[in-house]
């Protein structure tokens, strides 16, 4: 049985293509259009999660910290 998730997906222009980035996950992916990018993140997205079906191990127990750091 397949279950649908919902993650939130930021999409931008960088120098020559637009970048989407997965922020529950860190999943990133590119295209020539904004919906190319978002549609590569989803497919990229898909990817990522079956490769964590495939090894639980090395996704269990990560270790989730915050950070700061100084702009100039």
């Amino acid at each position: 049985m397949k279950t649908k998730k919902f993650f939130t997906s930021v999409v931008f222009r960088g120098e020559k293509m637009w970048v989407a980035r997965c922020v529950e996950l860190g999943v990133v992916s590119q295209g020539k259009t904004p919906s190319e990018a978002k549609k590569n993140l989803q497919e990229a997205v898909e990817l990522y999660l079956e490769e964590m079906e495939e090894t639980p191990a090395f996704f269990q127990n990560p270790k989730i910290e915050t950070f700061s750091t100084t702009l100039a």
